[in-house]
């Protein structure tokens, strides 16, 4: 009997809160509908106050007033008057220096000039001075030796090698060559006097026949 008293009682308590809760929630309504929370707003809230704050345009200057203008006064300024005294010619007896202009020497006439050349019925042949050792082999070629040749027809200094035949043996038998041929050349000479030159002389090695 005891407990059915307590569930009474808890049921009595929870419908009253029930209650309290709709009867908020319907004066919230009933509020919102009738404007009184903007009312009570206001009432709380100070209304907001502008001032319109008004501005003074600065008064401006009127401009300064031009410069004055100045005339320039041309002063006119007579030309002045040149009197040019022109000397008389007068007799005299000074010495007068003429100079002279030296004029250019004429060009020296061209030199006559007989190139170097060969006597041909002296000149040694090549055949005797083919090495053995090379005609055995089957050597051959062309040696290119410098000669300087004076007067006289005659060698100035050593000769030189100056391209290769391909083979020592027919270099060093070039050389001697170029040595004994000295003497059996014509020299160069220019209006008459002789004249040393220096020249390739090709000395070629060619077998003719078989050794």
């Amino acid at each position: 009997m005891s407990a059915y008293v307590q569930d009474t009682q808890i049921l009595t308590r929870r419908t009253v809160v029930l209650f309290a809760i709709v009867a908020l929630h319907i004066f919230l309504i009933w509020v919102l509908a009738t404007g009184l929370a903007s009312r009570a707003i206001q009432m709380v809230a100070p209304p907001i106050q502008t001032n319109i704050v008004q501005q003074t345009k600065e008064q401006l200057k009127p401009p300064p007033p031009p410069p004055p203008q100045l005339q320039k006064q041309q002063v006119e300024v007579p030309p002045p008057v040149i009197n040019i005294n022109v000397p008389q010619e007068s007799q005299t007896h000074a010495i007068t220096v003429v100079k002279k202009v030296p004029h250019a020497a004429p060009p020296p006439a061209p030199a006559h000039v007989t190139a170097l050349r060969a006597i041909a019925k002296d000149f040694p042949s090549t055949d005797d001075y083919y090495p053995d050792a090379s005609r055995r082999l089957g050597e051959q070629g062309t040696a290119f030796v410098k000669l300087c040749i004076g007067a006289g027809g005659r060698l100035v200094g050593d000769p030189q090698i100056q391209r290769s035949s391909g083979s020592s043996r027919l270099d060093q038998a070039a050389m001697r060559y170029a040595r004994a041929t000295s003497g059996h050349f014509e020299p160069e000479t220019r209006n008459g006097a002789a004249v040393t030159v220096c020249t390739a002389l090709p000395i070629k090695f060619q077998l003719t026949d078989s050794f």
